[in-house]
């Protein structure tokens, strides 16, 4: 049986474009710099001795480390305010500072008018939908990233409320693949990137006789939870093969891949309809029905941090094909390409 077909286009491979630099590992620093100096005034003339004698109890001017530990933000935030012209600032013998009777009061104003303060950086958190492939590249490339994996709309949900830097998803919609979905659901400062293919299938115990989705009569089948991308696409083939999701017999949700083929393993149900590299890894047979597109939406500004930057070239490496290769059912040569740049 065929799975929907996914006709979603690739785009070539290009870097991930805005205020941060590109994504050969440029810095924020000197891209944001010549926005900086056209929204800031020009240069003031600063007489250092009058500076240096006049008794203040609070400096003149606060310097980018200064003015990001009074806001308690990254200083790569201090520069976006800069470049955005949402803090005073001005350029002094060539070096971005700012004016500290002026940053008091617009800090002052920003309270008094119930104005919501800058965001925040996001949590160092991979939100989303479960892949055992994507979470051992995490740990692999050493992102140091937490995760929290429950589901591709919970992910976007999450993400939308800045409760992390990115999150992997697979939603099927009209015929493609996560594209309308990061469209819909995440901020212009966000950017999608492939990650892999993936077979899916029935996954069985050898000698089930389960070889179609009209075999299920009758069986306990594993479903994962609702929201979930697993459960989405499922919904979506029961429905091209005139089956009811209502007139099968299922157990309590699974909360991810693994939970679900585990399910199968010990017995608990008959069928799951789950990746087949976990049915190979647990000695299950899979009846192939789809092969779906999982994708990475990230925050742009994160994608040019440390963890993000570890895990954009790994995915660039040899080790991940490798390891996609002894899972078995991954295709990964385009991981790490842009397929939505925020637009």
């Amino acid at each position: 049986m065929r799975g929907p077909e996914t006709t979603a286009k690739t785009h070539p491979a290009r870097p991930v474009t805005g205020d941060r630099g590109t994504a050969g590992g440029a810095t924020a620093q000197p891209s944001v710099r010549p926005a900086v100096r056209r929204l800031c005034p020009g240069p003031r003339t600063v007489h250092p001795a009058r500076m240096s004698h006049a008794p203040q109890t609070d400096p003149e001017f606060l310097t980018v480390p200064e003015l990001a530990a009074l806001l308690r933000i990254k200083e790569r935030k201090v520069y976006d305010l800069a470049a955005s012209g949402a803090v005073p600032c001005a350029r002094v013998t060539g070096k971005l500072l700012f004016p500290a009777r002026a940053v008091r009061d617009w800090i002052a104003a920003g309270a008094t008018s119930g104005a919501a303060p800058a965001p925040g950086p996001r949590p160092d958190v991979f939100l989303g939908s479960h892949d055992p492939l994507l979470d051992w590249a995490l740990r692999q490339a050493g992102t140091g990233l937490a995760t929290y994996f429950s589901g591709s709309g919970d992910g976007l949900s999450r993400f939308a409320a800045r409760e992390g830097v990115a999150t992997g998803l697979h939603i099927l919609e009209d015929g493609a693949w996560n594209v309308a979905a990061a469209r819909r659901h995440a901020p212009r400062d966000a950017v999608l990137l492939s990650f892999a293919r993936r077979s899916r299938g029935l996954v069985t115990r050898p000698g089930s006789g389960i070889a179609a989705l009209a075999d299920l009569a009758g069986r306990r089948l594993q479903p994962r939870q609702a929201g979930s991308g697993t459960e989405t696409v499922f919904a979506h083939l029961l429905s091209e093969a005139g089956l009811s999701a209502d007139a099968l017999d299922t157990t309590a949700p699974a909360l991810s891949e693994q939970d679900a083929v585990l399910a199968v393993q010990q017995g608990a149900a008959d069928a799951t309809f789950g990746l087949a590299a976990l049915a190979r890894q647990h000695g299950l047979e899979v009846v192939p029905l789809v092969e779906e597109r999982f994708d990475l939406l990230v925050d742009r500004t994160a994608y040019f941090e440390p963890p993000l930057q570890r895990l954009a070239a790994f995915l660039r490496g040899d080790d991940l094909a490798a390891q996609a290769e002894r899972l078995g059912g991954y295709e990964v040569s385009e991981a790490g390409t842009v397929r939505w740049n925020g637009d």
